[in-house]
């Protein structure tokens, strides 16, 4: 199935995916996919076919989650990562039947990327491995800065801080974000130097929307 009204933008940390996505929809009055929106079906998924996602809402001892090595950690993002695709896939064909346009920070993977969409509507935004890993717990959202505190508590901190970061390198490497410069979409890095409006623009741009609110 393809999506000829769904705009998708993937990538790494800290690359302003979110932030563009929502603007688009607001901009052209369409349906906001935000960062893990596939998470109002978590409540009903089976941990036996979707362990990933399923790990953090049956926790028990949130330490444990920001006690895992950097394989374990990686492991489960790539995990979590297929069966979120699993899910938006679901979700998008029923929000497709709305008839508007879907702006879509994704987990889709880009070769099922190219299965169900075009050039012109996917769109890669890569920020510098080290920003992503860096300021990470900059953001005020509610999820990060919680994980923030547990690694505070830890008998250690300034060890569970250092280890957590080894696990964002993983999922932000360079080799990663070669992937994603070499997949063949278009790419939009990070530029600090850039204003919010500056960087719509060019994602506008990308997605051949200018001119068409």
């Amino acid at each position: 199935m393809r999506f000829p009204d769904a705009y998708f933008i993937t990538g790494t940390a800290y690359a302003g995916k979110s932030t563009m996505v929502k603007l688009l929809a607001e901009k052209y009055g369409g349906i906001f996919c935000g960062e893990n929106y596939h998470n109002e079906r978590l409540e009903g998924l089976d941990p036996a076919e979707f362990p990933g996602l399923t790990y953090t809402r049956d926790l028990e001892d949130w330490h444990d989650f920001v006690r895992r090595t950097p394989d374990e950690y990686e492991a489960w993002i790539d995990r979590t990562s297929k069966e979120c695709e699993i899910l938006e896939l679901q979700m998008l064909e029923d929000l497709s039947k709305q008839g508007r346009k879907i702006f879509v920070d994704t987990n889709i993977s880009v070769e099922t990327l190219r299965q169900i969409s075009d050039d012109r509507h996917v769109l890669i935004m890569l920020a510098d491995p080290d920003v992503s890993v860096r300021r990470f717990f900059d953001r005020p959202d509610r999820e990060k800065q919680f994980l923030y505190r547990l690694m505070l508590e830890e008998p250690d901190p300034e060890a569970s801080l250092e280890n957590f970061r080894q696990c964002l390198m993983r999922i932000n490497s360079p080799e990663r974000c070669d992937a994603f410069l070499h997949c063949g979409f278009p790419v939009l890095l990070r530029d600090e130097g850039r204003t919010v409006e500056q960087t719509l623009a060019l994602v506008e741009r990308s997605f051949g929307l200018e001119g068409n609110t």
